[in-house]
């Protein structure tokens, strides 16, 4: 429900102010004055505001002094300072009590107008911006579905599409969400073609012009990150999908420059074709050729077991040196716990540091067994939604925490 756009204006100089009061009012604004702290909080815990403009400098307290009681009864109302001071520490001072923005006197109309519009109106706006946006864009990516895509324009179109996906996620806009995903429904179809059309050429042709597959992941992006600083963190987030990752993206982004790369899976794209791929460089007949007393290994804990020494001969070819390797899952709290005590100790190792997070797999996997699990992830929207809220306390985000610490260089993938 949007706030009110009704301003609490704190100020015991109000009554020169009412040229400001005025202008917010010609701009769709209601502004209640008070000219004392407590006259202020006797008219919040009467009705909301949708926003309170508060001066720093009041009689008998601060401004900012106010906050805390402000916060105790309305936790969400914006509160702007509005301040004579320009000093650090009163900055300062405002950020770390976690005021929404502030503005400096003498007060500009044009510069509080801004502020006030951002607060109270910003996401309404952003929102409409997002659907005009994306009406125009989306007829032009259904005139592409009608034109003869190359690897290259498919990823594109498809990185673009999911982009839009987890956009219009975080939106209201049910109706353009319903539209994106009965196109997505017809690109699966689509993309599906054209992949069983192209995947025996890339197979036969591996010099040709194909996209980067599985197999191509360490050679093609962790090795170059190995050989410039002599470690690396290689992280594989099983089953993470890239609407996921775009939800992901803006909190790894505070840690790390990002360098964004796509690559196709191999075919079957289920883990323990795709993963094992990964790891090895190998496509799925080759690793038989290799190693034929692995591929006897049927039940689920051994199709995937030998990840570590795949990743160590993969990387012995290429390199043509051997290469340090510590190789860990997490599949439980308690592998995560175990993990994070000795992770300090790995990444101070020359070579390679691989983990393999499985909670994300887990949750998508288990909607179909579990009904509390269906029931907070029954969609795409609430399964990024519940994969953010994981990933914001997990041992993968604390995990990444201690390598941009060390400035060791992650490579972050999905599997499949």
């Amino acid at each position: 429900m949007p706030r009110p756009k009704t301003i609490l204006w704190v100020d015991d100089e109000i009554d020169a102010l009412g040229a400001h009061i005025l202008f917010l009012k010609e701009h769709g604004y209601e502004v209640e004055p008070a000219a004392h702290g407590d006259d202020a909080i006797a008219l919040l815990q009467r009705q909301p505001y949708g926003l309170i403009l508060l001066d720093e400098q009041l009689p008998g307290r601060r401004g900012l002094e106010l906050v805390t009681e402000i916060r105790s009864i309305d936790p969400a109302v914006p509160v702007v300072m509005v301040t004579k001071s320009e000093e650090a520490d009163t900055m300062h001072e405002a950020i770390g009590i976690e005021l929404d923005d502030y503005l400096v006197k003498p007060v500009n109309p044009r510069q509080m107008l801004t502020v006030v519009t951002r607060l109270l109106e910003g996401d309404r706006i952003r929102q409409q911006r997002l659907a005009r946006d994306f009406v125009g864009r989306f007829r032009e990516l259904e005139q592409r579905r009608g034109i003869q895509l190359g690897w290259r324009e498919w990823m594109d179109l498809v990185v673009e599409v999911l982009q839009w996906e987890a956009r219009l996620g975080q939106s209201n806009e049910s109706g353009l969400q319903d539209a994106l995903s009965a196109f997505q429904s017809s690109l699966h179809d689509d993309f599906a073609d054209f992949v069983t059309q192209h995947y025996p050429g890339w197979l036969a042709n591996p010099g040709g012009d194909r996209p980067p597959l599985s197999v191509d992941v360490c050679s093609e992006f962790l090795v170059p990150a190995l050989e410039a600083s002599g470690r690396a963190m290689f992280v594989v987030v099983d089953c993470l999908r890239l609407d996921q990752w775009e939800l992901l993206k803006p909190q790894i982004s505070t840690l790390f420059d990002i360098e964004e790369s796509f690559y196709y899976s191999i075919l079957p794209s289920a883990t323990p074709f795709s993963r094992n791929a990964i790891f090895s460089g190998l496509f799925p007949s080759e690793i038989k050729v290799r190693h034929p007393d692995w591929w006897g290994e049927r039940d689920d804990e051994s199709l995937n077991a030998h990840e570590a020494e795949l990743l160590q001969e993969q990387l012995r070819d290429v390199v043509e040196n051997a290469v340090n390797v510590r190789y860990e899952k997490v599949a439980t709290p308690a592998d995560g716990e175990n993990l994070l005590r000795r992770l300090p100790g790995f990444l101070s190792q020359d070579g390679v540091t691989a983990l393999v997070f499985n909670f994300v797999d887990q949750l998508t996997h288990g909607r179909a067994e579990n009904a509390i699990l269906y029931e907070v992830a029954r969609d795409s929207g609430a399964l990024r939604s519940v994969t953010r809220t994981w990933f914001e306390d997990s041992a993968l985000f604390r995990a990444l925490r201690e390598a941009e610490r060390r400035q060791v260089p992650v490579l972050l993938t999905t599997d499949h």
